[in-house]
């Protein structure tokens, strides 16, 4: 997720504040100080704009709007799939497929040997735990804290479809994927889990350990919607545990691995990462948004409460394999522009509500010699968030 530092859009919300009980959960609040209750719950945000409702008056120019950026998210995916398979654009230069580059070291190249992959490899799990932790689920906790409430709602990704915790728990499975070299929980032959199994048993335990208390604190501890218990003790778990996991790998599996001398063994790894475990995640990530895409378009042609509906399943659908990827944000993700392409958060409402009114869809597209804050302009008002918005309200798909 490429997160800019915003709040475009909070005067266009507002946040009616009530605390929500918690009968069934005696744990007291860790950060009740003396004197100061830090509630754990709170209330809907309410978007007040008519204009952000679909109406009668606006439902072409909604549909317009979301087909135009289901077809843009559908391309970025497919470049992005076809990137690690064949030859794409880098600067102006062409570049061999970046699976076969990854899968090939050599000292003319940005990864000089295997052991430069396995710390790539690692680096992405390492990035993904963190952000987990101390971005996602920890900024709007932070906020919440310091009695910020609007903000830290507004700060919670994913929250216009209570996504937000599903989306969480596939960034660490994304750490667990590569981890394993698989993506149905079992370990391949040639993995990081299994080479760690047979040569150094406790660290396997403890990775294993963390990747899974990680995983159940998230998307079993924690309090769903997110938005609405930000300031619940389940909160402060996970982001313990993204940060456990955070340091097992970067203390210990990332040092074991930069001694490991045993080029077969970390071919085998690096092999079936990108065979098992990216390709795949990618080429799903293709056809998922392609469907997104003529769910979108049907939408487009016959708007009504059901169409809404199977647009927005359509997203849920689509949404898996990229948040699934994000341990991998290397590579042409990176390289083209790609990350922030398809999931910039928070939101421009503003800009948002700019572009329903004006049909203007060219404020979507960049190029590279463009400033970056008119890069940044233009990738915050396309993508999976922004289609979200468009597709979700409260929670639910919206209606018309």
């Amino acid at each position: 997720m490429k997160k800019y530092y915003f709040y475009a859009g909070l005067l266009s919300l507002s946040l009616g504040f009530t605390a929500c009980g918690d009968d069934d959960d005696p744990t007291p609040n860790p950060n009740e100080k003396p004197g100061v209750q830090i509630p754990e719950g709170t209330a809907d945000v309410t978007i007040e704009d008519n204009n952000l409702d679909v109406t009668a008056s606006n439902v072409e120019a909604w549909g317009r709007y979301s087909a135009a950026v289901a077809t843009l998210l559908a391309k970025d995916a497919a470049e992005l799939s076809d990137a690690w398979l064949n030859d794409y654009v880098k600067d102006g230069v062409s570049t061999g497929a970046f699976a076969e580059t990854f899968k090939h070291p050599s000292p003319n190249q940005t990864y000089k040997s295997y052991n430069d992959c396995i710390e790539q490899i690692i680096d992405g799990c390492i990035d993904i735990a963190s952000e987990v932790g101390s971005s996602k689920i920890g900024e709007p906790r932070d906020l919440w804290e310091k009695g910020k409430y609007t903000e830290a709602v507004y700060a919670v990704e994913s929250w216009y479809s209570f996504h937000s915790i599903d989306d969480y728990a596939n960034n660490i499975q994304s750490i667990r994927n590569a981890f394993n070299g698989t993506r149905d929980n079992t370990e391949a032959t040639y993995s990081i889990a299994s080479y760690l199994k047979k040569n150094n048993a406790a660290l396997y335990a403890s990775t294993r350990t963390a990747i899974n208390t990680a995983y159940t604190a998230i998307k079993s501890g924690m309090k769903a919607p997110f938005r609405s218990y930000i300031g619940h003790a389940s909160v402060l778990a996970a982001t313990e545990a993204c940060a456990a996991l955070g340091e097992v790998l970067d203390n210990e599996v990332k040092g074991y691995f930069s001694r490991v001398d045993d080029d077969k063994a970390l071919a085998g790894i690096v092999n079936t990462y990108v065979d098992g475990v990216v390709v795949p995640t990618y080429n799903d990530l293709k056809q998922r948004t392609a469907e997104l895409n003529l769910a979108v378009k049907a939408l487009q042609a016959q708007p009504a409460t059901s169409t809404f509906k199977a647009a927005a399943n359509a997203w849920m659908k689509a949404r898996e394999p990229w948040e699934s990827s994000e341990a991998f944000l290397f590579g042409p993700v990176d390289e083209l522009g790609l990350d922030p392409n398809m999931d910039s958060w928070p939101l421009d409402v503003d800009a948002i509500k700019e572009v329903l009114v004006s049909g203007d869809f060219s404020k979507m597209e960049w190029t590279d010699d463009q400033e970056d804050e008119d890069i940044e302009a233009a990738q915050n008002v396309r993508g999976f968030h922004t289609l979200e918005f468009l597709l979700f309200k409260n929670g639910e798909a919206r209606t018309y």
